[in-house]
């Protein structure tokens, strides 16, 4: 097989892929710029709507409480939250987010309390809102300040500590690094996105050397020409894998910038906010080098896949048409790495797009788990080579190549 025949394919396919506005933003143009906007843009984004969320005093309207005063003052009191007059209409009040939630205090709430019987005073608020749900936790931590009170009063009349009721004290801590910490919270989204954006920039390339050429007329002086067919497909396929490497490499690259500038700019700053350690990413040199190792086979696989279907079509629209569910296959198991508990295993090893994603998850981290690099690595590259087979089978035949 002489190489040169592929290198001209190559250099000729290369040209006019450069030419080809489609393929410049699906490879360089989508990667470079989808993470910063995730990740610093919807970032920073989300914590600014929060932050003043919090910082918003929201209307709250108490139902009922005529009989307890002092439950009401507690509350009217509060500089968290603006008390509004009851209204029939209170559900769609809140619903239409015209007040962020109702407290619903029982008749006799007061009697009930200094006789030692419970009651429950219920907090109704708008599920899945966020400022609704903000509001209906200032809400009960205010009710809880006001319980403390009438607790600590009960247990002075009695001549007895407030100390008694905390015996001892309870206390989490968290030992794995910041950035661990965000790696394991991100380390999923970040293999999703590289593998996506590994097909994507493998796709209209792919549709454009086998239907493209079909629909243009120029197949058949492509095949036309002294080089064999072998030559030919895998020029084409070098073609399309370095698309598809240039975007998974690019994408990454995109990512660590978008990663370090977050930390530049302190987006998320631990030592204001401690929740937000979870949001602080490192992605070492090694991490970054490990993540594009294993999308290398991932991309031969994508490539010889989006060669062999787009080959059976006729025209470009129908190119896409049959690369669209290979899509749904590429991003179910990719998501399914993200789920919760879903760790990567022996057997999980061996399913195409999912340990590759999972692993990914691992490698932000900072974790090896060198017995499962080598195995996904393996059997990824036997399902790419399986894959690189088929199209080189499809583009020697001729029911294929001349479908009508």
């Amino acid at each position: 097989m002489p190489l040169r025949n592929i290198r001209i394919v190559y250099r000729k396919e290369l040209t006019e892929a450069l030419r080809d506005r489609r393929t410049l933003i699906s490879t360089l143009l989508v990667p470079l710029l989808l993470f910063p906007l995730l990740s610093v843009g919807f970032g920073a984004l989300a914590v600014t709507l929060v932050k003043k969320a919090e910082e918003e005093t929201p209307k709250v309207m108490l139902l009922g409480g005529a009989d307890s005063p002092a439950v009401l003052e507690a509350l009217g009191t509060s500089k968290k939250i603006e008390v509004v007059p009851a209204t029939p209409d209170w559900k769609e009040k809140i619903i239409n987010k015209e007040i962020r939630a109702a407290i619903a205090i029982p008749g006799g709430f007061e009697a009930s309390l200094a006789e030692q019987n419970p009651q429950t005073i219920e907090i109704y608020k708008y599920e899945g809102e966020l400022k609704s749900s903000i509001s209906a936790d200032t809400v009960e931590n205010t009710l809880k300040s006001y319980r403390d009170k009438v607790i600590e009063s009960r247990l002075d009349a009695n001549h007895v500590p407030s100390s008694i009721l905390t015996p001892f004290h309870i206390k989490q801590d968290n030992v794995a690094p910041p950035e661990k910490v965000g790696g394991a919270a991100f380390g999923g989204i970040i293999g999703y996105m590289v593998i996506l954006l590994c097909l994507t920039g493998g796709m209209y390339p792919a549709m454009d050397l086998t239907a493209g050429e079909k629909e243009r007329g120029t197949m058949e002086t492509i095949l036309s020409s002294p080089i064999s067919r072998l030559d030919l497909v895998l020029g084409k396929f070098f073609l399309v894998l370095t698309a598809s490497l240039v975007t998974a490499a690019l994408s990454v690259l995109s990512m660590g910038v978008s990663f370090w500038g977050m930390r530049q700019l302190k987006a998320f700053d631990v030592s204001k906010n401690p929740d937000a350690a979870g949001m602080q990413v490192h992605i070492g040199y090694a991490a970054v080098f490990s993540v594009f190792l294993m999308a290398v086979p991932l991309a031969v696989l994508f490539s010889a896949g989006l060669i062999t279907i787009s080959l059976f079509a006729k025209s470009y629209k129908e190119a896409q048409s049959y690369v669209s569910p290979l899509m749904i296959l590429v991003i179910v198991p990719a998501v399914a790495a993200m789920l919760p508990g879903v760790e990567l295993t022996g057997k999980l090893a061996l399913v195409p797009i999912l340990n590759v994603s999972l692993l990914c998850k691992e490698l932000v981290t900072g974790t090896y788990h060198w017995n499962f690099i080598a195995l996904i690595f393996l059997s990824t590259s036997v399902y790419a080579a399986a894959a690189l087979f088929l199209a080189v089978k499809m583009f020697q035949r001729e029911d294929v190549l001349f479908r009508s």
